[in-house]
């Protein structure tokens, strides 16, 4: 049985390129420091705001981070994605300390919208860099190891800025600023510069070259522009986890910082030990959107285990964020590959920054709304209302799966390929 385990770890693990494991290792130390966002609503209300002046903070972070995605997919289309991720981190590092000495609440979201414009504009480069680094068929496994090395980062850096919550808000800050600007130059030290003529030239890059399926424009992509608009209903869902949870945990549940952090570092913890197996099993069994709308639609069950009345809090939590784990790893990992198979290296930074934009979208609505309907009609009310718009947002990639077959079997009579995509 052990023997059969490690062998299924060293399979999970097998094949992925020399530089996917490096770019893990500058997410690892990166995320490892990652703790403003999720404590940024509790932190504004420590300075005294509302929880819905909170949930603006979060949610003007979420326009910054949507026009730093649109900038950073042309960044990395015209630059390089090496580049763009090194000015991102190094920059975005020190605009967290910044962020961390101002006290009013004008100067908080003039420099967290700053912040994450600078910041989010890391995402759809990191994207196409492990597009350029990795081949079709170990993409999904390349993208969930750089999802462990964040979520495993993550974990550290949650638990962490708990117990200096309880301490001292500002070094969350600092700590934050110190991981992104060390790992801007672990990323210089440790990773091969890849010129803009390298990322265009798929004969310049080790991977295999795949067969091409894609627009030139996303815009002229309508399934993807319809799975867009299903991921943000699913991330504006998500994002509660970072914005009117910790704040339910503590005001309904009556945890402090500590065991909100604990708690919340659980989800990063166990990615980090189960996605790469989970993906390993799934991966090529089924269609990339059922795994989808199956995820999608258990997150909506795991928020509803929040209105469950039992008099224990901290088990309610810990149940809930077992479940959202759960789904969050059925879910997410397939988004990425399912968006990247649209994608050539000529347009992966456009779609890329596109994806990126509508989590960002999804975050200015998930924060400002959850916020607003958890202070006007209540946490029970907001865990429904949640669970039906997750429903609707499993239907839709449902559909668009049905869809897909559909186009399959009018065009071609063999579509067992469908499988795979």
């Amino acid at each position: 049985m052990i023997n059969a385990t490690i062998n299924l770890y060293k399979q999970a693990y097998s094949g992925l390129t020399r530089n996917i494991w490096l770019l893990s290792i500058v997410m690892l130390i990166n995320r490892s420091g990652t703790m403003v966002l999720a404590f940024l609503t509790l932190y504004n209300k420590e300075l005294g705001f509302t929880i819905e002046q909170g949930g603006w903070v979060v949610a003007i972070y979420g326009i910054g981070s949507f026009i730093g995605a649109y900038i950073g997919g042309k960044l990395s289309d015209s630059f390089g994605f090496y580049n763009t991720q090194f000015g991102a981190l190094f920059f975005g590092g020190i605009m967290f300390i910044v962020l961390g000495q101002m006290n009013s609440y004008l100067s908080i979201c003039v420099c967290t919208f700053i912040l994450s414009l600078i910041n989010e504009s890391f995402r759809p480069a990191n994207a196409t860099a492990i597009a350029h680094y990795s081949n079709p068929k170990n993409r999904t496994q390349s993208f969930s190891l750089v999802r462990l090395a964040i979520n495993l980062g993550w974990g550290i850096g949650i638990a962490l800025g708990g117990f200096l919550a309880s301490i001292n808000y500002h070094l969350l800050f600092w700590v934050d600023g110190f991981t992104n600007t060390t790992a801007a130059i672990i990323l210089l030290l440790i990773l091969p510069r890849i010129s803009l003529e390298q990322q265009k030239d798929p004969s310049k890059n080790s991977s295999i070259v795949e067969e091409v399926r894609t627009k030139d424009s996303p815009f002229k992509d309508h399934s993807f522009l319809f799975f867009l608009g299903f991921v943000i209903l699913f991330a504006s869902c998500f994002f509660q986890l970072f914005t009117t949870v910790p704040i339910f945990f503590k005001e309904n549940l009556h945890l402090n910082e500590f065991w909100i952090g604990i708690i919340m570092a659980i989800n990063g913890i166990l990615i980090a030990m189960f996605e790469m197996l989970i993906v390993f099993k799934l991966e090529g069994r089924r269609p990339y959107l059922l795994f989808i709308a199956l995820g999608t639609g258990f997150m909506g069950f795991a928020f509803l285990i929040l209105n469950i009345p039992l008099a224990n809090g901290f088990l309610i939590a810990i149940f809930a964020v077992l479940m959202l784990t759960v789904a969050e790893m059925v879910s997410m990992p397939f988004m990425n590959s399912y968006y990247i198979s649209k994608t050539n290296e000529q347009t992966r930074g456009r779609f890329a920054g596109m994806y990126t934009m509508a989590w960002s979208a999804a975050q200015v609505i998930g924060s400002s709304t959850g916020s607003l309907i958890a202070d006007k009609l209540g946490f029970n009310n907001l865990w429904l209302i949640v669970a039906v718009v997750c429903i609707i947002s499993a239907a839709g990639f449902y559909w668009l799966l049905q869809k897909k077959i559909k186009g399959l079997i009018k065009n071609a009579p063999l579509i067992g390929a469908f499988l795979m995509d």
